[in-house]
């Protein structure tokens, strides 16, 4: 290949990657630790007073969806169930108003009063939403995240191709020694090229699920003149919609529709009822739930009259169309909802490798410019290392924070503590010397998430690491991996100090002399 095609390929794989970079980083540290998505949530559920609740009854998600509709009539146009299981021990049902622009949540308390919430309120949810948002507001998040998956696939084509000559070569050489650029550079490409097909996976599913319909609107109407959504809603639905009859017909019992899609699916473990226009002759009910069928996607459906409880269309995975097989599939494989804890845990090593491709390619492209014969560095360089390092670590040490404030602050400082600890982070990286700010910032990522298994230890009034011989494997998982990463970040702030202290002095990371 051309020197010039190569320098081409360069520019598109360095340029994509500082543009995209940070927040992509983002996306991977907080979607690492959504792998654990349930066991986070059993985690923040448990409170401060380390009580797990006992499993509703079957009644209570009757009651549940009465009491909405009865409040709120216009939630019978659309609303979803989510049943006592993996998701949490009590029923939970979602309504988004179309009026107010916004999505609640509605549960029963203990004494069976109707409460309603905001959809998305606690630290997992907030999490979550950093992994597809980078936590701008929604949907322009989801819509700028798109672009950056896109553009992160240009980025991984490009340095496939850069680094394909050398492939076989320098696959797993890590040459450490006194040359620092040279050691990021292999260690770079080497969790890159290892974990391609992981990343060829997560820019491409990335990608349809945050801008799939927008990726559609050329074809929708340039090509198929405005029906393509039409012809494809089989591949998004066990049933199409059908328009209200404008005849009241109650609902059947939920314990008669569950009873019904068991018969049309037997096996089937239901999470979800999604509910369409109930009340009418023409609503529909549609069961979701687990049923291994050895396929990669687990999950069946069966759509149902909601007056009749007469079965529309029941889909097993074997029975998926193509469209649908592939799009579910592409979901699984990216919130790795397949296997068990060796997937689990498989991905979350991946998602923080993902973390560290994005974080050493903005360390290589100061390194590359930096002038190595004055101590004064361009300010361009200065720029991108502040920014580096307060993004990166801001959202490390926010995270954490996240998981302190659950247990030691009111509820309404909670989501508020992690944008607190990013942007003080963020203003600390401008304040300070680049190789200061991140010794200093990795110190702060250490101490905060060391101190998640001390504040879940004092707000449950039981010593750390209780879960040992409590039996309560979920918290001893959250305290042994906080401990495990805040020694991570120590080391690491030892390792850039001692670069500030006995590394060049002509480097961006060289402590100042004075």
């Amino acid at each position: 290949m051309k020197a010039s095609t190569l320098r081409t390929y360069l520019a598109v794989h360095t340029w994509v990657g500082l543009v995209a970079g940070l927040a992509l980083f983002i996306a991977f540290y907080a979607g690492a630790l959504t792998v654990f998505v349930h066991e986070l949530q059993d985690w923040e559920r448990a409170g401060k007073g380390g009580q797990v609740e006992a499993v509703a009854t079957p009644g209570e998600a009757q009651a549940l969806v009465d009491a909405v509709l009865a409040r709120h009539p216009q939630a019978a146009h659309g609303a979803s169930l989510v049943l006592p299981g993996e998701h949490g021990p009590r029923p939970a049902l979602y309504w988004y108003d179309e009026n107010a622009g916004r999505q609640h949540r509605f549960t029963l308390d203990a004494g069976g009063q109707l409460q309603q919430q905001p959809a998305r309120s606690g630290f997992v949810d907030l999490i979550y939403d950093l992994h597809f948002t980078a936590g701008i507001p929604s949907p322009w998040g989801n819509y700028l995240f798109g672009i950056f998956c896109v553009l992160y696939g240009l980025a991984l084509v490009s340095g496939v191709v850069l680094y394909a000559p050398a492939f076989l070569k320098d696959l797993f050489a890590l040459r450490v020694g006194a040359n620092l650029k040279r050691m990021w550079q292999d260690a770079h490409n080497v969790v890159g090229m290892l974990s391609l097909p992981f990343h060829v996976v997560f820019a491409w599913s990335g990608a349809v699920l945050t801008i799939g319909f927008l990726m559609l609107a050329p074809f929708q109407f340039l090509v198929y003149e405005g029906r393509l959504l039409e012809l494809l809603e089989s591949d998004f639905d066990i049933a199409p919609h059908v328009e209200p009859a404008g005849t009241p017909a109650p609902m059947l019992p939920l314990e008669e529709l569950l009873r019904r899609s068991g018969l049309a699916l037997p096996g089937m473990d239901v999470e979800m009822l999604v509910f369409h226009d109930v009340g009418d002759l023409n609503g529909t009910v549609t069961a979701y739930g687990d049923l291994p069928q050895r396929r990669l996607n687990g999950m069946g459906g069966v759509a149902m009259n909601a007056a009749s409880g007469a079965v529309i269309n029941a889909l097993g995975p074997k029975d998926y169309p193509p469209g649908m097989a592939f799009l579910r599939g592409l979901q699984v494989l990216h919130y790795g909802h397949f296997g068990e804890a060796a997937v689990k845990w498989l991905y979350f090593l991946l998602g923080l490798a993902g973390a560290f491709l994005f974080y050493s390619g903005n360390l290589l492209w100061i390194e590359a410019r930096r002038k190595r014969r004055q101590v004064a560095q361009p300010r361009r360089t200065r720029f991108v290392a502040a920014l580096t390092l307060g993004v990166c670590l801001g959202c490390v040490a926010g995270i954490s924070m996240l998981f302190v404030a659950d247990r030691l602050m009111p509820a309404a400082w909670v989501r508020p503590a992690y944008f607190i600890v990013f942007f003080a982070c963020i203003a600390w990286a401008f304040l300070r010397p680049p190789a200061r700010a991140g010794h200093e910032l990795l110190l702060l990522c250490a101490a905060l998430t060391a101190l998640v298994p001390v504040a879940a230890a004092v707000a449950a009034g039981s010593p750390p690491l209780a879960g040992l011989w409590q039996g309560d494997a979920t918290s001893l998982l959250v305290d042994l991996t906080a401990l495990a990463m805040a020694w991570g970040f120590w080391r690491m702030a030892r390792a850039t100090l001692r670069r500030g202290r006995n590394g060049d002095p002509h480097s961006i990371w060289a402590l100042p002399t004075r």
